[in-house]
């Protein structure tokens, strides 16, 4: 169960409906994923000196280089990975500061998220224990490999940009699966909706994206 706190002016229930009407605007459907952002406390994942811009339709910093995903890209690869059914078990790779992770953690059962950043790691595990999130496990590794131990998995949501699917990736999709991932160099991304139905796979390009690289290995 989440705890919720106390927000005002940028960060009220106010600012966040506006929020989920401009996702309406933008095409999001799904009134589960439309929801949970409705809800859920997007300025609790974020500096307090950003806090004011958490509802904005932009990524912003969360330090060590990376970003908090656009509204938009969030509830689109949301949408996009529930289309199918609801996902029992869902692998999320590039973690961040958790709040993809918190989106899911309300719509699927189990949700396994591999983070590359040591230090994002840690500042997300007590993030989520604050908010009584319980259904996200952490782990510090390379996204590239997943996290083949708990695989595999019903839907696989990566929020960093490869140049092609990662073979790791591919191979821990159940069958029935579907994998969302943006592909290409910066300026040239592609987000892919990647499904595995009787053993075979079927790619899909959903729209033209922007996310950061994804980067192999994994650091402090």
């Amino acid at each position: 169960m989440m705890r919720e706190s106390a927000g005002i002016g940028m960060t009220s229930q106010r600012t966040r409906e506006r929020m989920v009407t401009r996702l309406m605007e933008q095409g999001i459907r799904d009134l589960r994923v439309l929801e949970v952002m409705r809800t859920l406390p997007r300025h609790l994942f974020v500096d307090e000196a950003l806090a004011t811009r958490a509802y904005e339709d932009t990524a912003l910093p969360i330090g060590s280089g990376q970003t908090i995903s656009q509204p938009y890209a969030v509830a689109r690869m949301t949408e996009a990975l529930l289309n199918g059914g609801r996902p029992r078990k869902v692998l999320e790779v590039g973690t961040g500061c958790g709040y993809q992770s918190a989106v899911l953690a309300a719509l699927v059962d189990e949700v396994f998220s591999v983070e590359r950043i040591g230090d994002l790691v840690r500042r997300t595990r007590e993030r989520l224990q604050r908010l009584q999130i319980r259904n996200v496990r952490l782990r510090h590794g390379d996204g590239y490999a997943g996290w083949a131990e708990h695989g595999p998995y019903d839907g696989i949501l990566v929020a960093a940009a490869p140049t092609q699917v990662p073979a790791a990736l591919l191979e821990q999709l159940a069958d029935g699966g579907r994998l969302i991932v943006p592909v290409g160099n910066r300026g040239s991304q592609q987000l892919l909706l990647v499904s595995r139905s009787n053993g075979e796979l079927k790619q899909e390009v959903l729209e033209m994206v922007s996310f950061v690289p994804m980067v192999p290995g994994a650091s402090q």
